[in-house]
């Protein structure tokens, strides 16, 4: 959105631009008027170059934040795993006799 607005002032400023040179400007002088222009065009130059950065910024900030998803999803996964083994291997309100210890093994094969 940034890059967009940016052409769209940059177009018009080159508008800008073209309109003084033919119009020549009466209200300021021809060294006034291309003082500020050169003025205006440092700072779009300036703005495009912050934009540059912020857009490789957030770029960097996205990928981190997919390797962190993915990470997250494979942890959530596993705990998830290790918490049914858990529960699964939690000895039931009986004692642990041998034929209970054997049915856990099956359920758990």
């Amino acid at each position: 959105e940034l890059e967009n607005q940016l052409t769209t002032k940059s177009k018009t400023l080159d508008e800008l631009k073209q309109s003084l040179a033919s119009n020549g400007g009466a209200e300021q002088t021809p060294e006034a008027q291309s003082l500020r222009m050169a003025e205006l065009c440092e700072m779009k130059d300036s703005i495009v170059n912050q934009v540059a950065q912020l857009k490789a910024s957030m770029q960097s900030v996205l990928e981190q934040w997919r390797a962190y998803d993915e990470i997250y999803a494979e942890v959530s996964l596993m705990t998830t795993r290790y918490l049914y083994c858990i529960d699964q291997c939690k000895p039931s309100g009986e004692e642990a006799s041998l034929e209970a210890l054997k049915k856990q093994v099956k359920t758990l094969q």
